[in-house]
């Protein structure tokens, strides 16, 4: 886990998405071999973009319900929450620069 990065669980996360400040949403799991290469990059990302976006991990193997109620089928999911709501969904590994990218509507 990063040093700019939160966790979440199934108990604190409608808390945590309700911001208007953007939240991104790592779903990982321990065992899964592309979450763990996104650390880097997310926490980097994080550390960036203070103030413009929260970068958040959530465990899936010890987070089920969420998992489930957002209909994540594969991991990483990474899901951007504005007010509550999902604004923008990636599926699959990326790049810390396909990553920026992708979120530049948020971190303007």
């Amino acid at each position: 886990m990063g040093q700019n990065t939160t966790t979440v669980t199934d108990a604190d996360f409608a808390a945590a998405i309700s911001s208007d400040t953007p939240t991104l949403v790592d779903f990982w799991a321990e065992w899964c071999g592309p979450c763990k290469i996104m650390d880097g990059p997310l926490d980097e990302i994080g550390a960036e973009n203070t103030g413009k976006l929260t970068v958040a991990k959530l465990n899936v193997d010890e987070n089920p319900a969420t998992m489930s109620s957002y209909g994540v089928m594969s991991i990483p999911t990474l899901i951007v929450f504005q007010g509550g709501e999902e604004k923008r969904r990636f599926v699959g590994a990326r790049s810390k620069g396909q990553l920026t990218s992708e979120l530049s509507d948020f971190l303007s």
